[in-house]
């Protein structure tokens, strides 16, 4: 099968996207709006960019109707945000969260999830969660605004919570963490269910010595 992305409809091309890059971290925001109202959102297209600055990138797309996320609009007008890593646990409430609901609308409390007091921004934590990562805006970048664009929101780590159960000489037992990933469709995966571990290889020697 040979495809090109620009014959094809938008939602075409939104199913090869998630159903290759598999599987997906899930981005579990928190921001507030210039009122002060909560909004919770996961979203897949999630990934760190460097340690130093430490740097993080999500990626909210546009709806069908080419409007803004709630979590865009807030985070461009107040810079910050708190993304919250999603375990085992609170996978069904983190999917509650994931209806299109109105602006008014705090997803928390529609799930049953607890808000705790974020240190260095006004966003808050997600109690259940056991790793957040406190974030100001360093820059968006927009990519159209219509239905299937999207933007490309990237956050400095100001303050990073880890569960004083998972924080082991200075790394994070993922087993303990027990996260989530995405897959296509309804389909979410358990990653530490079925691991397997493969050093990286050293240089290799030149074939003539």
């Amino acid at each position: 099968m040979e495809i090109t992305p620009e014959n094809q409809k938008w939602k075409e091309n939104y199913k090869l996207l998630v159903g290759s890059i598999l599987p997906r971290p899930i981005a579990f925001v928190t921001t507030v709006d210039s009122s002060g109202i909560v909004n919770a959102a996961p979203f897949s297209f999630f990934t760190a960019i460097c340690a130093d600055p430490m740097l993080i990138c999500f990626s909210p797309m546009r709806n069908g109707t080419g409007a803004k996320k709630d979590t865009l609009a807030n985070i461009e007008a107040t810079k910050e945000f708190v993304i919250n890593i999603v375990n085992e646990e609170m996978a069904e409430q983190m999917n509650i969260c994931a209806a299109n609901y109105s602006s008014s609308v705090d997803e928390l409390d529609e799930s049953g999830l607890t808000k705790s007091k974020s240190i260095t921004v006004k966003p808050p934590r997600v109690q259940q969660s056991l790793v957040h990562l406190e974030c100001k805006l360093h820059q968006v970048l927009h990519f159209g605004d219509n239905a299937g664009s999207g933007s490309l929101v990237i956050g400095k780590v100001e303050h990073i919570h880890v569960d004083d159960t998972l924080y082991e000489n200075g790394k994070i037992n993922a087993e303990k963490l027990k996260p989530i990933g995405r897959m296509a469709g309804s389909i979410f995966t358990k990653p530490m269910t079925d691991i397997f571990e493969m050093a990286r290889p050293t240089q290799p020697s030149s074939p003539n010595e």
